[in-house]
Parts: C-alpha cells; structure tokens; sequence
C-alpha cells in the first residue's frame, strides 16, 4: 500500500508546504541539525509532497537516543532507526506552516552502561529494539524557495518490555531540521 502512494505521488506536481510558494517543488531532503551539534545523533530525512496539505515523510538515525539522553559516565547507544511518518500541514502561513503527524519507528541497536553487580562483566546491556508508535508537531519556515527549517517535538511510545524495564515506556524528543527542495 505505502509504495502505491508513493508511486501515485510521483505524478502529481506540488507547490510546496505554504500556500504563498510558487515553486515546482515536491521533494525535500533535511538534517536534523540540533541533535547533531548536541547529542551526536544524526538524522537525515526525506519529505515527499503529495499535495499542498501533506506529505509522506522517512528518516534514518544513526546513533539514535532514548529521548535527550546523552552517552556520559561509560554510557553508550549503539542503536539506529528507522521511521516513517504522515505529515499534515494547516494554515495559510506566508512563510511557513505548523504541521502535526502521526509516525511509526523501529529502533533496533544496544545500550550499554557500566554495571553496579559487582559478579558480573563490568557491562549491562540492554536489547534497544523495539517498535514505536507516536505523534508530533512541528512548524516549518520557508526562508526561500529551496529552504526550510523548523523545530520539531514528539512523544512516542515504545513497545519493547525490555526497553521498558530500562527506560520509560513513553518517549520525548523533538529537534531543528533544515531542509532542501527540489
């Protein structure tokens, strides 16, 4: 079903996010620049614009985080994700639009911590895998007609038990991306 859309998209020609572009831009490439500078995190997206309205959007996250956590004291996250969201743009904005969207995410990886149990290796692991599901909202400025930018916030929910006895069941995060379109 998800490559019918995508496929049935591909024909279909957008003006961008707001309604006061007059660009022939359809596609957007971001970097998720503030996780990047402040956690290391990197977060590299692609927004395909099916109509005015909305957009299918897929990123990649290579060194993904639970939430804001960071990798200090022996900590480490050796876990990548993958996600796939809906977005849903409203307003008439001259410069930009808020836009809210569903996403489902599958982060697959390790954490690894130094270990208090004085028997055992020195290390605790904890299996990071995991399906997540969530929503969003965020706000994208248009600063010309091949850039965007904007901050972004979600909360999600994990459904790992194991995730769960480590960390929360339930996820924040969020992020500044800057976007290129073509």
């Amino acid at each position: 079903m998800l490559c019918g859309l995508i496929s049935a998209s591909m024909a279909q020609e957008v003006v961008s996010s707001s309604s006061q572009r007059t660009g022939d831009f359809t596609n957007e490439v971001k970097l998720n620049f503030l996780n990047l500078i402040w956690l290391g995190s990197v977060e590299i997206g692609y927004e395909r614009y099916l109509s005015q309205d909305h957009s299918l959007d897929f990123q990649l996250m290579i060194n993904d985080r639970f939430g804001f956590n960071n990798q200090k004291n022996g900590k480490k996250y050796k876990t990548n994700s993958i996600q796939t969201a809906m977005n849903f743009y409203f307003g008439n904005g001259e410069n930009g639009r808020i836009y809210i969207y569903p996403f489902a995410k599958i982060r697959f990886g390790d954490f690894e911590e130094p270990s208090d149990n004085l028997t055992s290796t020195g290390i605790d692991t904890t299996d990071m895998t995991a399906f997540i599901f969530g929503a969003g909202v965020g706000y994208k400025w248009e600063i010309s007609d091949n850039f965007a930018f904007g901050p972004y916030l979600s909360i999600a929910r994990n459904f790992s038990s194991e995730v769960s006895d480590r960390f929360s069941d339930v996820e924040l995060n969020g992020g500044f991306s800057l976007g290129y379109r073509f």
